[in-house]
């Protein structure tokens, strides 16, 4: 029933900025965090950003801090990811993910819900 939409994907040079949305519908409640993953073929899901929906607390993997920027519209239970100053290594599949119970959206194995991700691909 619960559903997460991702949108913003697309292509762009080194050094440019895209923003990517993650919907979620199909439940009265916000979930209790909202994360962003991104994941290449033949390697494993990583952890890029994550958000407590409630407090509106962020982390994100040493990767992407200070370029990338997760925030929210909880009443909309809608999180962004806004990237900025992308690397051709950015280039990826990014998903969202959201967990209902704990607050471990850092964790892979501990989301819940997964969307159906959207490629942002990166060229030099």
């Amino acid at each position: 029933q619960v559903m997460l939409a991702e949108s913003g994907g697309g292509s762009v040079q080194a050094g440019g900025s895209l923003r990517l949305s993650c919907k979620l519908s199909g439940h009265p409640r916000s979930s209790n965090c909202m994360g962003w993953f991104r994941q290449t073929p033949g390697k494993a899901r990583e952890f890029v950003a994550r958000i407590l929906t409630g407090l509106g607390r962020t982390y994100y993997s040493d990767s992407v801090e200070d370029r990338f920027t997760i925030s929210q519209d909880s009443t909309k239970k809608t999180a962004y990811l806004q990237m900025n100053s992308l690397k051709p290594e950015d280039t990826a599949m990014y998903y969202c993910g959201a967990a209902y119970g704990h607050f471990w959206c850092t964790d892979v194995d501990r989301i819940n819900y997964w969307g159906q991700g959207t490629q942002v691909t990166v060229s030099s």
